[in-house]
């Protein structure tokens, strides 16, 4: 189910009619929808058909089956598993892993060889425009690479795959919390990604290819375990052990470790970065294969770093994979070094929520626009494109020209594509501090800024201009249609600060400004992405400097603790956002003030099928319902160990899809009996059903077998997750998430007769605390006087 973004519609307020009336006519008009609504209208409902936001459209949302379905194939499947074929199981796993590390490895390398020389000539030539005095004709060159580099990467992800836009970290969190996003992971997609990158980035915008890269490896991990493009899939025997979503889970989630390696050379950043922010679920196996992918990922980059150091690969030289190095410094803490740092993680978390918050009012604006059509999203990327070009070129203008010291250790001034002391417009013997900064590509930017020993380079002026600049970039250059990373834009805001609090400082403290650009940038990340392990880590193989570790700890975790108590994480905004059904780890306090069985009797009646079906009842059921889960419930079975005792049996769940699978397969009984074992292998394997794609319009059933029967108990999963109707919510919800269901069975208290052996199920939307709030208006009220206490 897909519709154009243009149909988005807003929030009703359930308090009036008015508001209704209002809500229906911006529905009508989008032009007319208020900043302040979310970008999805919600059903007033405990349980709705989901929808989110994913790419351009809106998309019809379901959940991942990671819970094992233990049905009679699959027990048969497992005994029959000979050593050989676990052994080769576990091997392709490991296999798969390597390869993963490998093409993550090859593409990344791909990436900032392309930047680095599309950004490296493109920087020589306005070199000799302004060399020449030709600084109109410099601009022109400039704005006008820059406007068709971003025009490539908009109009491919524009035209050809949506899903490529932006970072793509939001919807990977969703996909390993058990939310199945269409289209993310696909071919056309990773293409898209890949020349969308290079170009964004070669345009010089406020972006990184950091995001990108996490959701280039989870592509390709994704492609290498179902076996190649939805189109060409291989049908190699093999492949069949990856047929499922637990393992498509693991793979994804060494894809995205990869991806953070890849984009920082940081192998243990990696995976701390998949462990604390990405995934949901882990377990020490799948530790170790995330680490021995960012190993691989780590000897393919050194490989090509060691290549292009001999002048191999055109202008790509000492940059492109960043590494910022500042452990030439050597200092010791003193007590009065404790103030600063406490100040720029104080600093780093009010400017960390302050970003996120107007972060979140422009994307609201930006959804506006993007529903008028494509060509308005084009613009929109133009106009940004546009703006920063003039921007970066003509504000060096703006600084005065500095003189060289003598005591400088690297060549001043420059002309060269990188340095930290460029000439620009200055005369011979002087350098232009701000264009050191600007007219480069924002990793030599980083680099710069995080230089140590250059205390008198900068000026707090141009420091000032740099931070103004990149805060007005960073916040209107991410949500426009193209791949973009976070992380750079934010490490460009943070490092200005740190500097701007060095400057302020002067000798009262014995820290370089340097190592407060570094501390800067952390802090602001802190702020907005609210990590803490994995950012000390990957800061830590970035700047190569582990005295570093104790004040870089200090920093992120008060960062943290400010950006924390004013809004969420950006990436939980972005999740909240687009609609992704995203459940947090922390269950919200009220939740135990409510019960699953509440739940269930504010929800429609559960429908139940037999053992032994009627194939007339199982296509009604399909047809006139969009539940992806129903309870097989058998009446009058004999109790084994009693006489003539006959009780009512939950025999277990079976799953859409199957129901579906059965009627496809014409699995037809004439009479009301059951099957064999041997029947049902004969007609089903359980690579078959893993399959999801069948819907019920595309099966044909005559009038004659609508009168025949079908056996489920073959096809029903025996043990599913059951919970008792006195449970509270919050309890659920946890072991919901933490197990990664799809459905969660709720039984009665009491058991006796006339009481259904299950009275309702839970599903990934009636544990969301907005669905819930609206079926249970009252506990908005105990959630206000929580905070308020609080």
């Amino acid at each position: 189910m897909e519709e154009d973004s243009s149909q988005l519609a807003k929030q009703e307020n359930p308090h009036s009619m008015e508001a209704e009336a209002e809500a229906d006519e911006e529905e009508r008009d989008p032009e007319t929808n208020s900043l302040r609504q979310p970008l999805l209208k919600r059903n007033r409902t405990l349980s709705s058909s989901p929808l989110a936001l994913v790419g351009a459209k809106v998309s019809h949302i379901e959940s991942l089956d990671y819970e094992i379905n233990e049905n009679d194939l699959f027990k048969h499947d497992w005994r029959s598993r000979s050593k050989v074929q676990v052994l080769q199981y576990i091997f392709l796993k490991w296999s798969l892993a390597f390869l993963v590390g490998l093409l993550t490895g090859l593409i990344a390398t791909l990436i900032n060889l392309a930047i680095e020389n599309i950004a490296g000539y493109k920087l020589l030539a306005i070199v000799g425009y302004i060399e020449e005095g030709r600084y109109l004709s410099g601009l022109v060159f400039f704005t006008g690479v820059n406007f068709l580099l971003t025009l490539v990467a908009a109009v491919l992800c524009v035209c050809f795959a949506p899903t490529a836009a932006g970072p793509g970290i939001p919807e990977i969190k969703a996909y390993l919390n058990g939310v199945d996003t269409p289209n993310m992971f696909g071919a056309t997609t990773l293409i898209v990604k890949i020349v969308g990158s290079i170009g964004a980035v070669s345009a010089g915008l406020d972006l990184g290819k950091e995001g990108p890269l996490v959701h280039i490896g989870s592509c390709i991990a994704s492609l290498l375990g179902q076996g190649g493009p939805d189109n060409y899939l291989l049908k190699w025997r093999w492949l069949r052990y990856f047929n499922n979503d637990r393992d498509r889970r693991d793979i994804i989630t060494c894809g995205s470790s990869s991806g953070v390696c890849a984009a920082f050379r940081a192998p243990v950043g990696g995976v701390l970065f998949a462990l604390e922010e990405v995934a949901t679920w882990w377990r020490s196996s799948l530790l170790w294969r995330t680490f021995f992918s960012t190993a691989v990922v780590v000897v393919v980059l050194r490989a090509f770093i060691e290549i292009c150091n001999s002048g191999k690969c055109g202008l790509f030289g000492t940059g492109g994979l960043i590494m910022f190095d500042v452990s030439d410094v050597k200092f010791s803490y003193h007590a009065m070094d404790v103030i600063p740092v406490i100040i720029i993680g104080i600093i780093g978390g009010l400017l960390g929520s302050l970003y996120n918050y107007v972060l979140h009012k422009v994307l609201r604006l930006y959804n506006l626009i993007n529903q008028k059509g494509k060509l308005h999203k084009l613009l929109l990327a133009l106009a940004v494109s546009l703006f920063t070009s003039v921007c970066q070129y003509c504000l060096p203008f703006l600084a005065q020209c500095r003189a060289c010291d003598p005591s400088f250790s690297e060549a001043c001034p420059t002309n060269d594509r990188s340095g930290n002391f460029k000439q620009f417009n200055c005369q011979d013997g002087y350098y232009n501090d701000l264009a050191t900064l600007l007219l480069t590509t924002n990793d030599d930017a980083v680099r710069n800024i995080f230089s140590t020993n250059t205390s008198s380079e900068f000026q707090p002026t141009s420091i000032l201009i740099f931070f103004v600049l990149y805060c007005i970039l960073g916040l209107i250059t991410f949500g426009i249609a193209v791949p973009s990373g976070l992380f750079l834009p934010i490490i460009l805001m943070g490092s200005g600060y740190g500097r701007l609090l060095a400057m302020a400082m002067g000798s009262y403290t014995n820290l370089d400004q340097g190592l407060y650009a570094v501390l800067g940038a952390a802090s602001l990340m802190a702020g907005s992405m609210r990590m803490t392990v994995s950012l000390c880590v990957i800061f830590l193989e970035l700047t190569n400097n582990l005295l570093l570790l104790p004040i870089t700890m200090i920093v992120l975790l008060i960062a943290k603790t400010v950006g924390d108590s004013f809004n969420p994480s950006i990436y939980e905004i972005i999740l909240e956002l687009k609609g992704l059904p995203f459940l947090d780890a922390n269950p919200e306090p009220w939740m135990r003030n409510l019960t699953v069985g509440e739940l269930a009797d504010a929800k429609r009646p559960v429908v139940t099928l037999c053992g032994v079906e009627k194939v007339s009842r199982i296509v009604d059921v399909l047809k006139n319902t969009t539940h992806n889960g129903f309870p097989i419930v058998d009446q009058g079975v004999l109790v084994a160990g009693t006489v003539a005792t006959r009780a009512t049996e939950l025999h277990g769940l079976i799953l859409r899809a199957h129901l579906v699978q059965a009627l496809k397969k014409k699995w037809f009984l004439p009479e009301k009996r059951r099957t064999e074992e041997w029947e049902v292998r004969e007609k089903f394997n359980w690579v078959e059903l893993a399959e999801r794609e069948l819907k019920i319009e595309q099966v044909a059933v005559t009038r004659d077998e609508m009168e025949m029967y079908v056996d489920l108990h073959p096809l029903t999963n025996t043990t599913p997750y059951a919970v008792v109707e006195s449970m509270s919510v919050a309890k659920a919800m946890v072991l919901f998430r933490q197990v990664g269901l799809r459905h969660m069975l709720i039984v009665p208290k009491y058991q006796g007769a006339g009481v259904p052996p299950v009275i309702g199920i839970l599903t990934r939307q009636d544990l969301r605390a907005y669905n819930i709030l609206t079926a249970f208006p009252h506990l908005a009220r105990s959630k206000k006087s929580i905070i308020d206490i609080s």
